[in-house]
C-alpha cells in the first residue's frame, strides 16, 4: 500500500484518523502530511517534565477515553476482511486442493453420513468467522477507545491474499487479513497489553458461547456443525493471535506480562490439540 502524501510503498502504512489517508512512518502525523481532517478531534495531550518508559505507570500524559467512530472506510476494510476470511476458512474446512477439496463437509447422525452443501458450508464459515474475527477486531478498538487511543481496522491485501492461497491449496488459513491501527503516540506497556489481549480473549468468549451447541444440538447436523466451527474457529484466531511475534497480540502481551501470555496461549494450544486429534467431534 502506497503513501498517500510522497507515495512510498508501506507494508503496514500508518492510517490517519482524521482523513483516514494511509501513510508512511515519516508522514503518519497530520502535520507530516498536511492534513484536511476535522482536527478538532484531536485530544490534547498533557506531558509532564518526566521522560517516557514502557513501565512508566506514573504515565506522562492524561488521557481520556474517545468517543466511537466508524468511517465508511473502516466498514467497508472490515467486510472484505470478513469474506475473505471466511472463504479462506471454507477451504480449509474442506481439505485445500492437496488434501483432495471436495467443497463439501460430511458429519454423522448416527450411523447416516450427512453431507452438507458448498452453500452451507460458506455460510457456516462466515457466521462464524464473522462472529470471531469482526468482534476481535472491535474489541482492539473498543479498549483502545477507552484508554483514549482513536483506532481503526484497517484491511492487509497481501496478507488476506496469502490466507486465501495457501487455504486453497494446503488447507490451512495464515488468519491476518488486516490489523486495528491506533494512535498510539505515549501508550504505556500496560494499556498496549491490555488492548492487545483483549481480542483473543474475545474470541475464547464467543468460542465457549458456541460449545454448547456441540453437545446440545438436538441431533440436528448443523446446528452442530455451527456450535463445532463456532468454537473450533474462535479457538484458533486466539491461539493464532497469541504466537509471540510481532505484529501478532501474543507479541505484546509477551513483552507486557509473559505468566499471563503463557496462562492463555497453553490452554488454547491444548484445545486445539483435541480439536485436531477428533477429541471433540461427536454428533
Amino acid at each position: 500500500m502506497n503513501c498517500d502524501y510522497c507515495g512510498r510503498e508501506e507494508l503496514l502504512p500508518f492510517v490517519c484518523n482524521y482523513c483516514n489517508g494511509t501513510f508512511c512512518s515519516d508522514h503518519r502525523l497530520p502535520e507530516a502530511h498536511q492534513c484536511t481532517g476535522d482536527l478538532s478531534r484531536r485530544p490534547v495531550i498533557e506531558t509532564s517534565t518526566s521522560t517516557f518508559s514502557w513501565n512508566d505507570e506514573s504515565g506522562s500524559a492524561a488521557r481520556r477515553p474517545v468517543g466511537h467512530s466508524t468511517s465508511p472506510r473502516e466498514l467497508r476494510d472490515i467486510l472484505i476482511a470478513w469474506l475473505g476470511l471466511g472463504i479462506a476458512f471454507y477451504f480449509a474446512n474442506t481439505g485445500g486442493l492437496l488434501g483432495g477439496f471436495s467443497g463439501q463437509v460430511a458429519v454423522m447422525k448416527g450411523n447416516t453420513e450427512v453431507i452438507f452443501s458448498p452453500a452451507t458450508v460458506i455460510l457456516l464459515s462466515l457466521g462464524t468467522v464473522g462472529a470471531g474475527f469482526v468482534l476481535h477486531e472491535l474489541m482492539h478498538k473498543f479498549t483502545s477507545e477507552r484508554f483514549g487511543y482513536h483506532a481503526e481496522f484497517r484491511v492487509w491485501p497481501q496478507g488476506l491474499a496469502l490466507a486465501l492461497l495457501l487455504s486453497i491449496f494446503t488447507g490451512f488459513v495464515f488468519a491476518a487479513p488486516g490489523a486495528t491501527y491506533i494512535d498510539a503516540y505515549g501508550i504505556k506497556e500496560r494499556e498496549n497489553g491490555i488492548i492487545s489481549v483483549a481480542g483473543p480473549l474475545t474470541n475464547v468468549t464467543i468460542a465457549l458461547l458456541f460449545t454448547p451447541l456441540i453437545f446440545i444440538n438436538g441431533g440436528i447436523p448443523w446446528v452442530f456443525e455451527a456450535g463445532y466451527l463456532g468454537s473450533y474457529i474462535n479457538i484458533f484466531l486466539a491461539a493464532f493471535n497469541m504466537i509471540p511475534i510481532m505484529p501478532l497480540d501474543g507479541a505484546k502481551v509477551w513483552r507486557w506480562k509473559k505468566l499471563l501470555w503463557a496462562a492463555v496461549f497453553v490452554p488454547l494450544i491444548l484445545l486445539l490439540v483435541a480439536y485436531f486429534l477428533g477429541i471433540v467431534s461427536i454428533i
